[in-house]
């Protein structure tokens, strides 16, 4: 009789152990799931946009403002959507959205300068991309420089870009804009034979010569006399890009330049 009574007192205070444990959730737990979720809509919506489906990115990304108005990767994510689909108050509107929250983002300010100089809002651009190449650590830097000289040049500060586009070619003396930028804006200056130094530096990186590099190359042939390479590029020119901007430029620097 007691080993039934033992047997049934252990039974009660299993039954009691087990009564007493909870499974709800600390908020900490909750915290992590939402994180996770937002990371993986973060994931998708890269992919999406990496895709070009717009509209699949889109909800992803308003998932994650919806869970996180201040989501520095989401406006930026809807500003690069918007800019794609031609939506371009909305995209500036993420892309200010975004260094609101993020001001300090290196990255984000990067794209949102590209932005301005798509729409030629050189001194807007220019602004920007100086803040950007002030951040050492940038692993862009390079093509930050490079596109900060492109907005001086259009800006019609020469100096500027050509300074702008030497710091680039020290970062790396190989890289095929930062010389052709050199060799053309050394050109604007008057400067040709050190135009001509970097426009013959540029070629032995290149295969295949664009149709403004050629364009720079006649000029650049006519201040030296060099009749041969004149015709060896104009002919490359008409053959390779009858339809070019460079060609139509050609042909009118050849009107200007006949006695």
């Amino acid at each position: 009789m007691m080993s039934c009574l033992r047997a049934i007192g252990l039974l009660v205070s299993v039954f009691m152990l087990t009564a007493c444990v909870t499974t709800t959730e600390s908020p900490y737990s909750e915290k992590k799931d939402e994180e996770r979720a937002l990371e993986l809509s973060a994931q998708l919506a890269r992919t999406y946009i990496s895709r070009g489906e717009w509209e699949s990115a889109k909800r992803h990304l308003r998932y994650a403002i919806e869970t996180d108005p201040k989501n520095v990767e989401a406006h930026e994510g809807l500003a690069l959507v918007f800019q794609n689909t031609g939506e371009l108050e909305l995209a500036e509107e993420h892309y200010r959205k975004a260094l609101r929250y993020g001001p300090k983002n290196t990255r984000v300010r990067n794209n949102y300068a590209a932005f301005l100089f798509s729409m030629d809002r050189q001194k807007e651009a220019a602004s920007e991309f100086e803040r950007v190449v002030e951040d050492v650590l940038y692993e862009g830097r390079l093509n930050a420089f490079l596109n900060l000289a492109l907005s001086y040049e259009k800006l019609g500060r020469i100096d500027d870009a050509s300074r702008t586009f030497r710091r680039a070619y020290l970062m790396d003396n190989k890289s095929t804009p930062a010389l052709l930028g050199l060799a053309r804006t050394q050109y604007a200056l008057g400067d040709y034979p050190k135009a001509q130094v970097y426009y013959d530096e540029f070629q032995k990186h290149v295969s295949k010569q664009s149709a403004a590099s050629l364009l720079l190359g006649i000029k650049l042939a006519d201040q030296f006399g060099d009749k041969n390479t004149h015709a060896s590029y104009a002919l490359a020119l008409k053959n390779l890009y009858p339809k070019s901007r460079e060609y139509l430029e050609y042909r009118a620097y050849m009107e200007q330049t006949r006695p």
